[in-house]
């Protein structure tokens, strides 16, 4: 059974950094692609970033392009996106998810399994 547990949110101010973890189990991040997707009230679930280990890639959204980075300790099998010069346009529910096929899209709707989000919060 496929489990995604997301860790980390909380209430930043602007310009501040923040991590977020998820515990994956059920699955290996060998042959399954895993993405950081987040939602803000009224608006779509939007991909944040996305990591293939078999297809040896990271992708990330333009809006969080070298602000937000994606790692993962595979030993660990979790992932974390370490956010930085966080701003109010950030906050969102963020939400882990992975698909069963290795190619890491951003894209909502290829990925089959979702943790339950955890909450940020960019306000001064």
């Amino acid at each position: 059974q496929v489990q995604l547990v997301e860790s980390g949110g909380g209430l930043v101010q602007p310009g501040d950094s923040l991590t977020l973890s998820c515990v994956a189990s059920g699955f290996t991040f060998d042959d399954s692609a895993v993405a950081w997707f987040r939602q803000a009230p009224g608006k779509e679930r939007e991909g944040v970033s996305s990591f293939s280990k078999s297809h040896g890639s990271t992708y990330y959204a333009d809006s969080v392009k070298g602000r937000f980075i994606l790692s993962a300790d595979i030993a660990k099998n979790t992932l974390y996106l370490h956010m930085s010069s966080l701003k109010p346009d950030d906050a969102a529910v963020y939400y882990c998810a992975a698909r069963t096929d290795w190619y890491p899209y951003l894209h909502a709707s290829m990925y089959d399994y979702w943790g339950q989000g955890t909450q940020v919060t960019v306000s001064s």
